[in-house]
């Protein structure tokens, strides 16, 4: 009898401590302790190995500097199975703390499930250093959720060495429409033939963006994502086909069969690459791809009326966001200040999760930035503060993109005129904001 009560006895000891160990190694959901005081945070990401490599080196080098802070990673290779494994743990109750989003982010914020990052800014985030237009961009209705990783920045991209060899002065960074007409006069009469001062980026087949900088520098969003409506008129819309009129009527844009040979997606199918446009309208992070196509130096520049307008947009690559359960919250977002605003960070992390929209960042990323990384970098210095929240996409963007092309390229051809052409983009317009 003795002997059976001395074996039940070892047996709940054994238990109870089996338990306790377990308890102590569980995440109780997001965040846990590692003992001695020591805080464990789990970020999830998505990347290659070359982000992994990168991400583990910036870890180190907070730790060293955090010595009560551990951070674990959860790696997925691609989005789908990193929201897939996302998902799945916060419905268990035991998501990571730190989350890597794109722009599905406002879906989580409706659900609840990340942090608002509002009480945390000016004191454990320097929001200071981060362009606005990124600030506003990871913010709903006034508070942040998801700190930019870097972002692109529409931008004009010009053949500096063209240009010097054709004797003219080269373009001002920042300049109004007016001025960037007056330019492109100057320049057309002096360039070889066949070369036209600026590709025709009004609309390409690959794309509206030109059409969207030209309505938000004119201030008629094309799309109100509340009321369901479009900001745009007719008329509006004539003024944008009547300014690429003049410019193709005067030659500072190639004639339409020229452009339509020119898709503009890449460097493959670039009238600026191909030598027919002194100038061409890229997003930022497409200039590294296009200087290295070209022995030719290239160099970038706003668009016209960014500085007064603030009608440029950071489109955010990824986001850093915060579990709301997360037990470590204040470490969680030490960690991300560190990650989106340190130098440190900058030189190890480079330009991997896009051009960041940290000046503090972009300082240390740049000197170890090739030189074409560094112009990039001296451009978003600029532009940056000219930024603006995106507009709401119209539902439907492929509809978009290849309607108001096919639109642009009949009044191009002139098969229609210019007022006919602005009816049809309003109404194309309005049919996709009800839809």
């Amino acid at each position: 009898m003795k002997k059976n009560l001395l074996v039940l006895v070892v047996l709940v000891i054994s238990a109870a401590m089996i338990f306790a160990a377990g308890a102590g190694q569980q995440s109780g959901g997001s965040g846990a302790s590692s003992g001695a005081g020591v805080i464990t945070l789990r970020w999830a990401f998505w990347g290659s190995e070359t982000r992994v490599k990168a991400s583990q080196a910036a870890i180190d080098a907070f730790q060293a500097a955090n010595p009560g802070i551990r951070v674990n990673i959860e790696v997925s290779g691609g989005t789908g199975d990193h929201f897939n494994k996302v998902d799945t743990q916060l419905a268990g109750g035991a998501g990571p703390d730190i989350i890597q989003m794109g722009g599905n982010f406002p879906d989580y914020v409706a659900k609840n499930v990340i942090l608002n990052l509002n009480p945390y800014k000016g004191g454990l985030l320097n929001v200071s250093t981060i362009d606005t237009g990124a600030i506003e961009a990871g913010s709903i209705q006034g508070n942040l959720y998801g700190v930019s990783t870097g972002a692109t920045i529409p931008a004009l991209i010009y053949n500096k060495t063209l240009l010097e060899k054709a004797g003219v002065p080269l373009p001002k960074v920042t300049q109004t429409w007016e001025e960037f007409r007056a330019y492109l006069a100057s320049v057309k009469p002096r360039l070889p033939n066949g070369v036209y001062p600026l590709m025709d980026f009004g609309s390409t087949s690959s794309g509206s963006t030109g059409f969207g900088y030209w309505l938000r520098w004119n201030g008629t969003p094309i799309y109100d994502d509340v009321t369901g409506t479009t900001k745009v008129t007719a008329a509006g819309a004539k003024k944008f086909l009547d300014q690429f009129k003049d410019y193709r009527d005067n030659g500072f844009v190639p004639p339409a069969d020229i452009s339509a040979g020119y898709a503009e997606t890449n460097v493959d199918s670039s009238s600026l690459i191909a030598g027919k446009a002194a100038i061409g309208f890229i997003v930022s992070n497409q200039f590294a791809n296009f200087q290295a196509a070209t022995p030719d130096e290239l160099e970038l520049i706003e668009l016209p009326g960014a500085a007064a307008t603030k009608a440029l947009w950071p489109q955010l690559s990824q986001v850093y966001t915060i579990n709301a359960a997360s037990k470590n919250i204040e470490a969680a977002v030490k960690f991300i200040n560190f990650l989106v605003n340190s130098p440190e960070a900058g030189k190890i992390i480079g330009n991997d999760r896009g051009i960041s929209s940290s000046s503090t960042f972009r300082q240390g990323a740049s000197s170890v930035a090739t030189a074409a990384d560094k112009k990039v970098f001296a451009y978003h210095d600029v532009a940056g503060p000219h930024t603006s929240p995106e507009t709401p996409h119209l539902p439907n963007d492929t509809e978009l993109n290849s309607t108001l092309n096919l639109i642009y390229q009949q009044a191009a051809f002139g098969q229609i005129n210019t007022t006919q052409g602005g009816q049809q983009i309003y109404e194309l317009l309005v049919r996709l904001a009800r839809k």
